[in-house]
């Protein structure tokens, strides 16, 4: 098969990088806008980009695609357990990062910052082997891995184009903006392959005029939407499973090709109600707060849907208000429960 030649990008303009270098301190070089667009990744992506791009996926493979903070993890240790049967005793026993793998992590993984690792964790052969581990691109481990493999990744379906025609399963999972803004802007204060340093409103205007990693999030949502239809895409919310788990597994178990009873439906939604999945070692990168990389006991925050209404002044409400309405003209794009101030229900015009 002959290579594919991914996206042109361009460097993010030297002003602007070295503003957000002061508070993204993860990142040491800068980030580059990949595509017509202008997908927003750190610059290691001018090195490793084509070789995500180039990843083949395979017909057997089970992939959750997402926004990052959109329900990623539980969507994954869900589908994770529908396609094995409801093996607890793995899930229980092996991290999830190994079970289902980040593709691109690697990305994220500034030199400077992975050599500052290797020195944090000096001494401990196995956590110095983690944390070499997180420096290998997923296409490269991945590949060596037999099938049925189980991927997770942030990129957009533009940034994978092997993965549709080959017949692999793919989840989608949406979040709302403001919840998806709240959740990414607490990860990034908490990784320290991202470390950052400024205020919440600081976050969500660079949030909100694309300038986070794996933004423009409008773009990143509409070209799944578009694809809702495809017989290999499942498109969700995660405001369904937030408002009826139950339905949402069988909705997922349907799609995979499983068939599962009402009790194991039950004991799996309990398995993954918010108040045991927060405190499951398993899920929650136990890997890397032992490793002094993630700074917050629990990578699984709240889990609320609407918990945004605790961060935003009413000034940054309406901003965001006026961005989200903008962003949904001519669509039929509309996130259940959104907010009763709102009106999402616009429909696609003639």
């Amino acid at each position: 098969m002959n290579k594919l030649t991914p996206p042109k990008y361009e460097l993010l303009n030297p002003e602007k990088t070295k503003e957000m270098l002061q508070l993204f301190k993860g990142e040491r070089t800068g980030w580059v806008l990949v595509g017509s667009k202008k997908y927003f990744f750190p610059y290691k992506y001018t090195e490793e980009g084509e070789g995500f791009y180039n990843f083949k996926a395979r017909s057997s493979d089970i992939w959750v695609i997402t926004y990052p903070r959109s329900g990623t993890t539980l969507t994954q240790e869900l589908v994770w357990l529908l396609s094995n049967n409801l093996d607890y005793d793995t899930a229980k026993t092996k991290y999830l990062s190994e079970r289902f793998p980040f593709l691109e992590f690697s990305m994220f993984n500034h030199p400077e910052v992975s050599n500052e690792f290797l020195e944090m964790n000096k001494g401990d052969l196995a956590k110095e082997e983690l944390c070499r581990s997180l420096t290998i691109p997923g296409y490269e481990s991945l590949e060596k891995m037999s099938s049925r493999r189980f991927i997770k990744t942030h990129f957009p379906f533009s940034l994978l184009p092997t993965v549709l025609e080959s017949g692999a399963k793919i989840i989608y999972v949406a979040r709302n903006p403001k919840d998806v803004g709240v959740s990414w802007y607490h990860l990034n204060k908490d990784i320290k392959t991202q470390a950052y340093i400024g205020t919440f409103e600081q976050f969500w205007n660079y949030f909100q005029n694309n300038q986070t990693p794996w933004s423009p999030y409008w773009e990143h949502i509409k070209e799944a939407w578009a694809l809702k239809d495809h017989p290999n895409v499942l498109f969700m919310f995660y405001e369904e499973m937030y408002e009826n788990l139950p339905k949402a597994i069988k909705k997922i178990a349907k799609f995979l090709g499983k068939e599962y009873s009402d009790d194991e439906i039950n004991e799996l939604a309990m398995y993954l109600d918010i108040k045991n999945f927060r405190i499951n070692p398993m899920v929650n990168l136990t890997e890397l707060r032992e490793c002094n990389i993630l700074e917050r006991e629990s990578f699984v925050r709240r889990g609320l849907s609407g918990g945004w209404k605790d961060f935003f002044t009413p000034e940054l409400e309406n901003q965001a208000n006026q961005w989200i309405t903008e962003n949904l003209k001519n669509t039929d794009l509309k996130f259940p429960n959104f907010t009763k101030n709102l009106d999402f229900s616009l429909t696609k015009k003639d």
